[in-house]
């Protein structure tokens, strides 16, 4: 794993946080998001060769209005005509 991360530095790749070596989370505290961010963010989604990543700005009240995913060419691993279906819970 440390060889990857050390390969990728190399190239340029600074993000905040690689989590598990599927999730770039990439922070910011800014009072508004931009494209350049999101941007930044896909770029690094595509050095790595990965699919998800996740963009925070700090500088909000509520942190959950300003989260946003970024997906770089994302594939689903089971069609979801083969998924089971999700159970639910009878009353």
């Amino acid at each position: 794993m440390y060889e990857d991360v050390n390969r990728l530095t190399e190239k340029g790749f600074r993000c905040d946080f690689l989590i598990d070596n599927q999730l770039v989370v990439e922070c910011k505290a800014v009072n508004k998001l931009t494209n350049i961010d999101q941007t930044q963010l896909l770029n690094y989604l595509k050095i790595s060769n990965l699919q998800v990543g996740l963009l925070i700005n700090f500088n909000v009240p509520v942190l959950k209005d300003r989260l946003k995913r970024i997906v770089n060419n994302y594939k689903e691993s089971t069609p979801r005509c083969q998924r089971s279906p999700r159970l639910t819970k009878k009353e």
